[in-house]
């Protein structure tokens, strides 16, 4: 049986009267049966779409694919939200989107005890004032901050947000000094004379800026560790892959502290974005200052010990 057959021909509504802009006999019916027609097509469009999932399911082997509108950050969903669908069809939004427990203090705590043991093990001659001085004034930061928030990074705090950038800045301070030292010596020649003590320090300050600079992408990163765990910002930083592909990833991932001493590894040896691409003007000039000074740091330095090993 056709559709014809099955369904009533709408009575097409007589055209307006151009004196009048009245409509004649059997309008005042056209609105209602324009909408019957509507919700029609808009049902026969729901039955094709459902046709084309069940048809989706079968060709990937009972599992529904994840779709590009799914996985990624679209304006057509809540607050620019991306989800995804587990073999059950339930939308799942990912971690990184929505209010988490927050991630755990004790990895940026150990990088940055390391960081503060390379510091002291330099040569005086390249500290600032006294070796001890920017090191017990981080180790003290720290300890503030382990004793107001010893757990978890999912407290709120004016206070606490710049403490910790005050400890940031101190470390990349204390570094920055040192390399700058380091680079002056070795144009001038005043430093270099072995190539064992060299490299030691050479590699004591490049692991220090590998460092640093992945706390400051930790603490800028979506308005930091405190921010992103109760999703106040959904556009991110960096786009890691885990963001890309989370059919992937772990339901729960989110990006943690190691995540960003990555980032920072790779930049500073490739001196360049490898996996993590940053998206934000502030997130590619703080990379670019980071390969920079890893550049110079580790060209000079290599260049001194192989002239000394001749």
């Amino acid at each position: 049986m056709s559709l014809d057959e099955d369904q009533p021909h709408p009575e097409v509504p007589p055209e307006q009267d151009p004196g009048t802009g009245t409509r004649g006999p059997g309008g005042a019916g056209a609105e209602p049966l324009a909408d019957a027609v509507t919700a029609h097509q808009l049902k026969a469009l729901a039955a094709v779409h459902e046709e084309l999932m069940r048809l989706e399911e079968a060709v990937c082997g009972g599992h529904r694919p994840i779709t590009g509108s799914a996985t990624r950050i679209g304006h057509a969903t809540t607050a620019g939200m991306a989800r995804t669908r587990d073999a059950a069809g339930h939308v799942h939004v990912p971690a990184w989107l929505r209010e988490t427990s927050g991630e755990s203090r004790w990895p940026v705590t150990a990088a940055i005890l390391v960081a503060i043991g390379l510091q002291v093990a330099l040569p005086d001659n390249l500290v600032l004032v006294s070796r001890w001085l920017l090191p017990g004034l981080e180790l003290a930061l720290l300890i503030g901050l382990i004793i107001a928030s010893p757990s978890r990074f999912n407290r709120e705090s004016t206070m606490l947000r710049a403490t910790s950038l005050v400890l940031a800045g101190l470390l990349s301070l204390a570094n920055a000094w040192s390399a700058t030292l380091l680079v002056i010596g070795l144009v001038n020649g005043r430093l270099g004379q072995d190539a064992g003590p060299l490299l030691s320090t050479g590699a004591a300050i490049w692991l220090t800026n590998i460092i640093a600079f992945a706390i400051w992408y930790w603490q800028f990163d979506r308005g930091g560790p405190a921010a992103r765990a109760h999703a106040r910002r959904t556009l991110p930083d960096f786009l890691f892959v885990q963001m890309q592909s989370p059919e992937l990833a772990h339901p729960d991932w989110e990006p943690q502290f190691t995540d960003y001493l990555y980032l920072s590894f790779t930049n500073a040896t490739a001196f360049s974005p490898t996996d993590v691409m940053p998206l934000t003007r502030w997130a590619k000039l703080t990379m670019l200052v980071q390969s920079l000074v890893s550049l110079i740091t580790v060209a000079l330095v290599i260049a001194r010990a192989v002239n000394i090993l001749k």
